[in-house]
């Protein structure tokens, strides 16, 4: 029996939910495959003077960061077929990754948090598209989005548990933690193949979401280059200290006196989870499309502000540390979901250019992560003696500072160039 319904009896609002919480459920379950080990600490471990936990932090987002590069053309040119076999592949090979990072002895295990994190940098981009080209993909891209603020809590929780209590060693952990969301990770794929396609509405309204080959790729690139250099550098700020806050808030809750406190992952994401969930799903209240990247742009500055102010506060000590990673969670994650439900989507529908999200999204993270990396090496590299606390507080206040100017740089050019186009539509009906 089959969920999709007929163009007659067909309902889209059941539709959006239905998606939204099969395409939430399924990324929460990837997640577990992904971020188990963030929780350990690795103690007094070092290797060539780095830290062993860095090595394995700066292996996986190589290895997700190599992903994203490669779907830049893999999730570009993805047919719509198939797909929910190539995301149980992927996972596969993910999986296995852990099994030989369990079995293989350090510091040789290094590796294998590559080829965990290869296979994972993909999948964003085939559930992705499952859900884009809609009127309701505000919302469904909200939903999606919002699953790695939840779930790289929910992760967190459930792997500190298992330390906890059945006193699994950090080297299974990993591995351990993916066993636990394996089986509900197969009943979402099975539901994600339910979710019918785009109707002719959406079509209309949001324009036909095609492959888009290596021609077509560029010619984009050239139509908005300008623009894509502004947003994808914002982009990039927030790549890089949201996966330090990922990585390491369990290092940096221990600088500030909280012990091994499984809930309190859940409890930092679980109200910045609500609270953007509202924000990006009521941008679907907004049909005009120009409108909408505007406003996207706003918020995107007020997510910078939040996180800049609220980095301030904590080091003159106005607040403790779990309300300042909580806020900087909620700002840096204000600026990061919209370029994942919103941003992309909201400038293909404006400009109607035939594409798809997945595209833009992949140039963005292969970028973004490449920053991270960079980031994370940088500090071992050149000897920065300073706690994660110190250097994500500092750090994030002058990303605050360049993030501004780079949204507002976008937000002009993007408004210009569409009334750029207004006028040459405008001047040529007129002559016809």
């Amino acid at each position: 029996m089959t969920f999709a319904p007929t163009v007659k009896n067909r309902n889209d609002k059941t539709i959006a939910i239905f998606a939204a919480i099969v395409s939430f459920l399924t990324y929460t379950m990837v997640y577990g495959f992904r971020k188990g080990f963030t929780v350990c600490s690795f103690e007094g471990m070092h290797y060539a003077g780095i830290s062993y936990k860095v090595w394995l932090v700066i292996s996986q987002v190589i290895g997700y960061a190599s992903s994203k590069f490669y779907g830049i053309r893999f999730i570009s040119e993805l047919k719509k077929i198939g797909r929910g076999k190539i995301i149980l592949l992927l996972v596969g090979i993910s999986w296995t990754g852990l099994l030989l990072f369990a079995l293989v002895p350090a510091p040789w295990n290094i590796v294998f948090m590559f080829v965990n994190g290869f296979p994972l940098g993909m999948i964003w981009g085939i559930i992705f598209s499952y859900v884009e080209g809609r009127r309701a993909t505000d919302f469904i891209g909200a939903a999606l989005s919002v699953s790695f603020i939840f779930s790289s809590g929910f992760v967190k929780t459930v792997a500190g548990f298992i330390l906890q209590k059945l006193g699994t060693s950090e080297y299974w952990l990993p591995f351990v933690t993916g066993f636990v969301f394996a089986i509900p990770l197969l009943v979402m794929i099975f539901l994600l193949e339910k979710i019918p396609p785009p109707s002719s509405a959406d079509v209309i309204d949001r324009s036909v979401r095609e492959p888009m080959p290596a021609e077509r790729r560029k010619e984009f690139v050239k139509m908005f280059l300008p623009g894509l250099i502004a947003s994808i550098g914002i982009y990039v700020f927030a790549t890089v200290f949201r996966d330090i806050r990922d990585n390491f808030m369990a290092d940096m809750l221990k600088e500030n006196g909280y012990g091994m406190q499984p809930a309190i992952f859940t409890q930092t994401e679980a109200p910045v989870t609500l609270i953007l969930l509202l924000l990006m799903g009521s941008m679907i209240l907004i049909r005009n499309n120009i409108k909408a990247l505007i406003y996207t742009h706003y918020i995107i500055i007020t997510g910078f502000i939040i996180t800049g102010l609220t980095s301030i506060f904590f080091m003159q000590g106005s607040i403790n540390a779990f309300w300042w990673l909580t806020l900087t969670g909620l700002g840096l994650y204000t600026v990061y979901i919209p370029f994942n439900c919103i941003f992309f989507e909201r400038l293909i529908a404006s400009f109607r250019f035939p594409g798809n999200v997945g595209f833009l999204i992949y140039v963005a993270d292969s970028f973004g992560y490449l920053g991270s990396v960079g980031i994370l090496i940088s500090k071992e590299v050149l000897k920065i003696k300073l706690q994660w606390t110190s250097f994500y507080s500092h750090g994030v206040v002058l990303l605050s500072i360049l993030g501004i100017a780079g949204a507002i740089l976008s937000l002009v050019y993007f408004s210009s160039k569409y009334k750029k186009q207004e006028f040459v539509e405008l001047k040529s009906a007129v002559s016809i």
